[in-house]
């Protein structure tokens, strides 16, 4: 059986990436065979699509860190054909053949159900960005973040991480404030349901005060960098920030105030290797209480396979609004 994929290669300086016709025999082992629906883009495939990739260890390699659609067959009695699943993180795209292809071949364990309340497509409209959404509020929920204790901050919010946070909190009842560089995105970030927009340069400025007045009930910050050594001096007593990106740098200059004087936590938010019974508890939060409302509406935007180079080019560049689903098969 054959099927298109788009394939990255690379043979010493030269580099290709593409859509390839290949068949099953193509595929590396696994237990589940997938016919692949829907994908999408990810800061990290944005990476693993760059010609000097820091991520993919092996050529040639099939990147989409994420991807949704049902099984095709399986060795796994967990799973039957037909049977619509998910799958996010593990080396899917990195050093396992991933999601923008028509067919995939994964491992049972790292294949989860699609939940009830949920198609393919929304699924891929969340993908490891709202994943990792969802991670960080409800650690910071785990901490104590209620909706009395105030307002909200998400840092990086025009982004995959950022837009579904804005979402998922405005949809829980919490008083939500973005912060983003594109000026143009502020009605945006309101019809998110932001009630408060601030600049890149307010959450990013340096300061010579180990602490600032307390601003913020807690921080989702996908951003890193000089935002987060930001958020630690303006966090209230015992608020949560919820780190997981870095692209406003990986060095954080702080000092220890913060948190032994306020108490404010720390919170490391990992979603590659997240537990699988944990990543469906999570799934089936997402298609229920953390579910943004105009999920498809809103947020998300469509391409094809063809459309996947400049969709990854434009990531690495800062330049994606929300989310952008990748159409693959159908």
């Amino acid at each position: 059986m054959s099927f298109q994929a788009f394939v990255l290669r690379k043979d010493g300086e030269q580099f290709s990436a593409g859509v390839e016709t290949l068949t099953e025999s193509d595929l590396p082992p696994g237990d589940v065979t997938i016919r692949v629906a829907w994908s999408c883009v990810n800061f990290k495939d944005g990476l693993a699509t760059a010609r000097e990739s820091n991520v993919v260890r092996n050529y040639p390699m099939i990147p989409g860190v994420d991807l949704a659609g049902t099984v095709e067959s399986s060795t796994d009695s967990r799973f039957v054909k037909g049977q619509p699943v998910i799958v996010t993180g593990y080396d899917l795209g990195i050093n396992h053949f991933g999601g923008y292809s028509e067919l995939a071949r994964i491992p049972a364990d790292w294949v989860a159900p699609l939940p009830d309340g949920m198609s393919p497509k929304e699924a891929m409209a969340l993908g490891t960005a709202g994943f990792t959404a969802a991670l960080s509020i409800e650690a910071m929920e785990r901490m104590g973040l209620n909706r009395e204790n105030g307002t909200v901050i998400v840092t990086g919010a025009t982004g995959g991480v950022g837009s579904t946070a804005v979402s998922m909190l405005a949809g829980r009842g919490y008083t939500v404030a973005g912060s983003t560089g594109k000026a143009a995105e502020h009605t945006f970030l309101r019809d998110l349901g932001a009630t408060e927009v601030l600049t890149r340069e307010e959450v990013s400025a340096e300061s010579r005060r180990v602490m600032e007045t307390e601003r913020w009930a807690a921080a989702v910050d996908p951003v890193g960098g000089a935002t987060t050594a930001y958020l630690a001096r303006t966090v209230k007593y015992g608020g949560s920030i919820a780190l997981s990106g870095l692209t406003g740098g990986n060095q954080l200059n702080t000092t220890v105030y913060p948190f032994i004087l306020r108490g404010v936590n720390l919170l490391g938010i990992e979603s590659v290797w997240t537990p699988m019974a944990e990543r469906i508890r999570l799934w089936q939060r997402m298609a229920t209480d953390l579910k943004p409302a105009g999920l498809l509406d809103s947020i998300a935007v469509e391409t094809d396979l063809d459309g996947v180079a400049q969709a990854t080019a434009t990531i690495l560049k800062g330049g994606v609004r929300g989310r952008v689903l990748i159409r693959v098969g159908g």
